[in-house]
Parts: C-alpha cells; structure tokens; sequence
C-alpha cells in the first residue's frame, strides 16, 4: 500500500469481493489466488510522489494468479487455473476494445480512457500485491495457460506477460524492429531490458541500450546488447558512431519516461524530454520512436510550471522534418500475450534472465521498492503465498575427453 511519498507498507485489507469500483455487485468477475506479483517502475513513479495518487492505494499491476472463486456469468473459466492478468482492465464491450485497443477501453474509468488495477487515475480497481483479487470481465481478460505444472515451472517468465514483456515488445513492434534493424533502447531498467530481448526476438541486427547505472548497463550487455553510458561526455550520437560506424539506428524506443535526465554533464539534472529530444536526434529519416516509457498528465513533483501539466519542450520540428512516426499509449497487452507465452513455453526466450528476475516475500516488498528505486539491475516478483518453486539451475554435464 502507498502511504505517501516515499513510504510503502504491508497492510490487512479485505478479502476481494465481485465488485467493481462504485460497489456494484458483478457476475463476470473472479477472485484470484495470487501466486506471482511484480513490482514496475510505474509503480515507482507513484512512490516517488510524481504523481496525483492518494494515501492508502493498494499498489500492483503485473499479477498472475489461480482461480478460486467465480461469478455465474463466467463460462470458459474453472477453478484451479493458473492465469494471466494483463494490467490492462478492459470491458471487451466497446468501440476500442474491439479494436483490441484494450489500453484505452471506454467503460472501465470514469475519468478518462484506459484502466488498471492499482493506479492512480486508472478506474479504481483495487491493486494486486496482495494475496487475492478480483479480477472483472474475466473471460475476455486473463489467459490461461495450458498446463500448470509446466507453467509453474517457468513462472519466473511466465509473471512477466501481465505487463513487462508485452510493453517491452509493444515499443519495440511500434519502433518499426525486423530482422536486420538497428535499434536504440532508451532505459536499462527491467522495460527497457524487456525491450531489448523483444528486439533480439524479432531479429535485430544490433540492439544498443543507453542508461547511466553501470550495474544495468552491465546486464544489458550479459546478454548481447551492446551499450552507451550517458554519464560520458561523448554525446549520444558520438556513441552510437562508434558502435555502428554510422550516427543514426533505424528503430528507436523510449523506455525512460517523464522523469528523464540529461546526458555527460547534465547527467544529474532532471530533462523530461530528454529522451524525446535524442532520440529524434538519431532516428533515420523515415524511421519510428515506440514510447512505452511512461508520461503524465500531472506530475507535481516536475521543476516547471509546464512539465506539471504535463507539458514538455519537444523539438517536434525535428520530428516532423525527417518523418518520424512516434507510438504513444498504455500497452494493449491482449494484443501480445498470448504469442510470448507461446515464445516461452518453447525456449524461445528467456525473459526472467533479461530482466534479472529476484523472487521476495510479500512482506519484503518495501525492501524490494526501497532497493529498485536505488537503481540495482534487478526485477522483483513478490511471493505472497510461497507459491514459486525454487528452481536451481542445472548442473553442466562434464564433456568427454576426446579420444
């Protein structure tokens, strides 16, 4: 739960009811035994106090969990089925949703287009690090694996579809990423990782991150993704000549957000359109920036009067002068999740490993936010119900001396 700038605490709440926001009882809802929960780094915006969510939210989006109980207009459903949430919260009635525009459903917000569980502005829906909830429109919403014991299995992987993954691989669809391109990833934090083995899944030529934690930088590089360290006083695109002989990339993402800094000396100063601004810099003409990273409609914790509206100084003209295609919005992660599932299940990609998966109690969680928001190269999955079997990794086989 947010209590306030800063602070994160584990708290009692009520057990979930099929009920939706304004109290209205539902039947095509169900309750959810949580077995994997993850924290984001848009939940850290809100701990921060960059945004406008109020004391006592229950925090958490990225849940996967077990069907427990169901209400009677829920048909393809059963209880014991291990299932994912998309973060997304969507009717699956209206105008956007059939278009699969599910990031920006019609009817699950008063406020404005788009809902999720526990954020700010979002609907309402009570958030999911927590040992149950309630999930609405069940049917339309939660993919269900096929098998639960070879799901439990790679669940370290499997707990990133709700979210991380699919935005990951939204932003780097958005960017234009085919077999071949050279792609430029803004952010070495988990979606910036996830978008990063998005690219390399969708047969990148070179996948280059930028950020300015070593230790992030470092990862990023485990597992084949050349890097840029922004503290440098070699400008970004100066880096990126050296790598690829050339200063532009093809396909460029924004894994940052509102809350970016500038680079080499300006390093330590807060820029929200930094990464815009640069990466419209080394875009090629005709190319595409995707932009997961998040951007706000309120940030009062902003150093300008404009930035907290929202408001950011963009060199549009830039954009507009070389074609670029810039791709905005909540990731629709119905669109997605179902394919990378597949990719998992068959050793296709190894997600958990990308973002460097470090499992924790639920009752750790406040350590988990504390230590996430310092910067360490890590991805936290909290536990609530100890659920998430202690996978080892296998011993290498001696190889036989030749002969």
């Amino acid at each position: 739960m947010y209590t306030g700038p800063g602070k994160v605490e584990v708290q009692n709440i009520a057990f979930p009811e099929l009920k939706n926001p304004k109290g209205k009882k539902i039947t095509h809802g169900v309750v959810l035994k949580v077995v994997s929960t993850n924290i984001c780094g848009s939940d850290q915006h809100m701990v921060r106090g960059r945004t406008t969510a109020p004391s006592g939210l229950v925090l958490g989006h990225e849940i996967t969990g077990e069907v427990i109980e169901m209400g009677a207009d829920v048909e393809f459903l059963k209880k014991g089925d291990l299932v994912s949430v998309p973060f997304n919260v969507a009717c699956g009635r209206c105008r956007t949703c059939r278009e699969m525009k599910t990031g920006i459903c019609l009817t699950v917000n008063e406020g404005r287009a788009g809902g999720a569980y526990g954020y700010v502005d979002m609907g309402g829906w009570i958030g999911g690090q927590a040992e149950y909830v309630m999930v609405p429109y069940a049917d339309f919403n939660l993919l269900r694996f096929p098998d639960k014991d070879q799901a439990m299995e790679k669940i370290r992987d499997l707990t990133m579809l709700s979210d991380i993954f699919p935005t990951g691989f939204h932003g780097a669809v958005k960017a234009g990423v085919g077999p071949g391109a050279t792609v430029y990833v803004a952010g070495a934090g988990p979606v910036g990782l996830a978008a990063a083995a998005s690219a390399q899944l969708l047969g990148a030529a070179v996948v280059i991150v930028g950020d300015m934690n070593k230790a992030r930088l470092a990862h990023a590089r485990s597992f084949g993704c050349e890097t840029v360290d922004l503290t440098l006083d070699a400008t970004l695109t100066e880096q990126i000549t050296q790598i690829l002989g050339v200063p532009e990339i093809d396909c460029a993402i924004d894994c940052v957000g509102f809350e970016a800094s500038g680079h080499g000396t300006d390093s330590k100063t807060e820029v929200p359109a930094a990464v815009l601004n640069s990466l419209m810099e080394i875009t090629r003409a005709g190319g595409s920036i995707g932009i997961p990273g998040l951007y706000v409609t309120e940030d009062p914790g902003a150093k300008d009067e404009a930035a907290q509206k929202g408001s950011l100084s963009i060199r549009f003209g830039l954009g507009w002068a070389k074609s670029h295609s810039l791709h905005t919005g909540q990731t629709p992660v119905l669109s997605y999740n179902r394919q990378l599932m597949q990719a998992i299940l068959y050793d296709k990609v190894q997600i958990a490993k990308a973002v460097n998966v470090e499992v924790i109690s639920l009752d750790d969680a406040p350590r988990g936010y504390e230590e996430f928001d310092s910067g360490v190269a890590k991805k936290f999955v909290l536990n609530p119900h100890n659920l998430i079997p202690d996978i080892k990794p296998k011993a290498k086989k001696k190889e036989k001396e030749p002969a």
